[in-house]
């Protein structure tokens, strides 16, 4: 289950906000490697470090590092912080952080009795890629506008793994990101997406949230088979709480897989299936035959949620100007702008909520 090597660091390629890229040198040759020094320490060039090597012989795109598992002959200082909630639990690299909702936080008084996101748009995604495009068509119209991450569980645990997501921290277009589930690493630990989402509201002050796993989605070409179910359990969370759910359609042209043509299988089965509460579906509107067929793949949705066509005039030019790298599946704006378009349509709906 687990690819083992012991390898020597070569040199620091890069890093950001939780996490170093390395460079490594294995008996079977170099490569990449990832660390996220709270857990583990910073390695440093010669350092011994013990890898755990799977994803990168799996060759898997978003996850393609070997991960440093230890740095074992200078191990990290013991934590002294408090934080009650263990994450990645009964794995070997299981961590205690503290929750925003436990009892020693600061914001347990805040959160104890919350029960209300006082109207807060939610924006829903399946995908981890579509958060920076939501963002760009959200701030082509409120620039102003204070907007949380919250991070589901189904793709990369450690939320320092998303470069998107420092890098969006770091430029101001999110004021915190919120991990909940057994995802850990954001600047709020949460939880249940419950109290991310009350979190994002009462102890980050947002206007508005985006909810999306994060990166690393699984999928299985399978009805039900795939993480982003959570899409339609994070509309009914948000809807309980007294939110505003926004859906986020999956939409591609550019996808080889039929199935995720036209707005995705996933979108239809976690909008159309697993979503109970009522949520307002943005629909992008695309021009040509491209642009009918998602119309009309979307109004099978229009039983169960309000459609709402937004007009996509003026987002690629928005979108050209996000400070991170758009990228989805391996697929930039050229390879694929409808699913960018898409996501950014529903980051302009979210702004007129927002009034």
């Amino acid at each position: 289950m687990i690819r083992w090597r012991k390898g020597e660091v070569l040199s620091v390629r890069r890093e950001w906000p939780g996490a170093v890229e390395l460079q490594v040198s294995l008996p079977e040759g170099d490569c990449r490697a990832l660390a996220y020094p709270p857990l583990v320490g910073r390695p440093e060039p010669g350092d011994t470090v013990l890898l755990n090597t799977t994803a990168l012989a799996m060759g898997l795109g978003t996850g393609g590092y070997a991960m440093v598992v230890a740095v074992p002959d200078r191990l990290p200082e013991d934590p002294d912080g408090p934080g009650h909630l263990v994450k990645a639990r009964y794995t070997p690299l299981q961590a205690t952080v503290l929750g925003a909702d436990e009892q020693d936080s600061p914001y347990h008084e805040v959160l104890r009795e919350a029960d209300s996101l006082d109207g807060m748009p939610v924006v829903v995604a399946d995908l981890h890629s579509a958060l920076p495009a939501i963002l760009c068509g959200l701030y082509g119209t409120r620039p102003s506008a204070k907007v949380a991450y919250v991070m589901l569980d189904g793709g990369a645990l450690p939320g320092w793994f998303s470069m998107s997501a420092a890098r969006l921290r770091e430029t101001g277009w999110l004021c915190g990101v919120v991990t909940t589930g057994q995802a850990f690493g954001g600047d709020v630990e949460a939880v249940t997406v419950h109290t991310g989402l009350l979190a994002a509201r009462h102890v980050l002050g947002a206007d508005a949230a985006i909810v999306a796993q994060g990166p690393g989605n699984l999928g299985t070409g399978t009805r039900w088979g795939f993480s982003g179910v959570s899409a339609g359990e994070a509309v009914n969370a948000a809807a309980v709480l007294g939110g505003r759910p926004v859906g986020a359609l999956r939409v591609s042209q550019g996808d080889l897989r039929e199935r995720h043509v036209g707005v995705s299988h996933h979108s239809l089965t976690a909008y159309g299936r697993v979503a109970l509460a009522r949520a307002q579906v943005v629909v992008p509107g695309l021009p040509g035959d491209f642009g009918a067929r998602v119309a009309a793949q979307a109004a099978g949705l229009a039983d169960r949620h309000e459609l709402v066509t937004v007009p996509v005039d003026g987002l690629e030019e928005l979108l050209g100007r996000s400070p991170v790298r758009l990228s989805t599946m391996g697929r930039g704006l050229a390879e694929d702008l409808p699913a960018f378009l898409a996501s950014a349509a529903a980051g302009r709906h979210t702004a007129a909520l927002l009034g």
